[in-house]
C-alpha cells in the first residue's frame, strides 16, 4: 500500500529540513527521504551562518532533524530512485528499500557531488587542510602558505580570491598550460603578489598527519600548508530530469530552473538548495527551503479552498 503525503521532501539537508520545518508547523503530513550523507560531512565546521558561526554541519543536521520531529514530520533513512507524476498531478516516490510514497506536492532537496582532482592525497585531505571555499574556511586558515590546484583557467580565479585571506599563495597550473592564461590574468595574479608555478601536480607532502607541500611529477617540493582545489560539481538532479523539468548549463554545473519561491517547470515540484546552484550555502539554503515550503502551504491551501468552493 502506497503510504500518502501532502509533501515528500527528497533530501534531508539543510534545505530540505528547512522547508519540513515550515511545513511541518504549518500541519502539513510531510516526509523526508535522506540518505545520511550530507555534502559538507567531510567539513569540521561551517561559517557564515549568523548565530550559527563555527557549528558542526553534522551537529546542525541534528538539530534540524529534532526540529522536524517536534512537529510530526517523518524521516526516512532511504534513497529516492525513482519518480512519476500520476493524472491527478501528484507524486508517487519509489525508494530504494522497496516503499512507494506519494505525495500531493514534491521538494527535491537533493544537492550535489564534489568530484575531487585525482590527485594522490587529495581526497584524504579534503575539509582539513584541502579546502575548496575561501568563505568556508579562510578566515580558519589566514595567513598560512596557500597553494592553489588550476585544473581549468578558472584556477586563476581562486587564486585570486584566496588572496584576501593570505598575501603567500602559489598557483599551481597542474594540467593548466601557461598559454592558456590571458594577459588581464596574469597581470592580476602579478598585482595580487601571486606566484605561478607551471607543471603537473604529483602529489602532497604530510608530516604527522599535516599538509607540509606540494609535490611536482619533477620531483621538485614547494612549502605550503593549506591547499585549495576546485571541485567538478555534479548536481543530483535525475529525479528532475525522470519529471522532465527544465535545466540550464552553469560554469558549475547543470541545475533546474526556478523562480524565486524554488517552484520548477514542472507544476508542483519545487527544488532547493545545491539542487538549483553550486553556490548556495547553508545559509542559502535554509532561506530558499523556507520558502519553498511557506509558499507549498499556501499553494495547497487555495488549492483545496477553491476545490470547497466548486464542490
Amino acid at each position: 500500500m502506497t503510504e500518502r503525503y501532502e509533501v515528500v521532501v527528497v533530501g534531508g539537508g539543510t534545505a530540505g529540513l528547512s522547508a519540513a520545518l515550515v511545513l511541518g508547523r504549518a500541519r502539513r503530513s510531510v516526509l523526508v527521504i535522506d540518505t545520511g550523507k550530507p555534502r559538507n560531512a567531510p567539513a569540521a565546521h561551517m561559517q557564515g551562518y549568523l548565530s550559527r558561526d563555527g557549528m558542526s554541519p553534522m551537529e546542525f543536521l541534528a538539530v534540524g532533524r529534532e526540529e522536524i520531529a517536534r512537529y510530526g514530520v517523518e524521516l526516512v533513512r532511504d534513497r529516492a530512485v525513482d519518480v512519476a507524476k500520476d493524472a491527478d498531478g501528484e507524486f508517487d516516490v519509489t525508494l530504494e528499500g522497496g516503499r512507494t510514497v506519494h505525495g500531493r506536492r514534491l521538494v527535491v532537496a537533493t544537492g550535489l557531488a564534489d568530484e575531487l582532482p585525482k590527485v594522490p592525497g587529495v581526497a584524504e585531505r579534503f575539509g582539513r587542510d584541502v579546502l575548496h571555499c575561501p568563505y568556508c574556511h579562510g578566515w580558519e586558515v589566514r595567513d598560512q602558505a596557500f597553494g592553489v590546484l588550476a585544473t581549468t583557467p578558472m584556477g586563476v580565479h581562486q587564486a585570486l580570491m584566496v588572496s584576501q585571506w593570505s598575501k603567500d599563495v602559489t598557483l599551481f597550473l597542474h594540467t593548466v598550460a601557461e598559454d592558456e592564461l590571458a594577459d588581464e590574468d596574469l597581470r592580476r595574479l602579478a598585482a595580487a603578489g601571486v606566484d605561478v608555478v607551471p607543471g603537473e601536480v604529483a602529489g602532497l607532502v604530510v608530516d604527522d598527519d599535516r599538509l607540509t607541500g606540494i609535490r611536482l611529477a619533477d620531483g621538485t617540493t614547494h612549502e605550503r600548508s593549506v591547499l585549495f582545489v576546485a571541485p567538478r560539481a555534479i548536481p543530483r538532479t535525475g529525479l528532475l530530469e525522470r519529471l522532465g523539468a527544465e535545466l540550464q548549463e552553469t560554469p558549475f554545473g547543470t541545475y533546474a530552473v526556478v523562480d524565486p519561491t524554488g517552484l520548477t517547470s514542472v507544476p508542483g515540484v519545487w527544488a532547493a538548495g545545491n539542487a538549483i546552484g553550486f553556490g548556495e550555502q547553508v545559509v542559502n539554503a535554509a532561506s530558499g527551503g523556507y520558502r519553498a515550503g511557506a509558499t507549498i502551504n499556501g499553494e495547497l491551501l487555495f488549492t483545496d479552498l477553491d476545490a470547497a468552493v466548486r464542490a
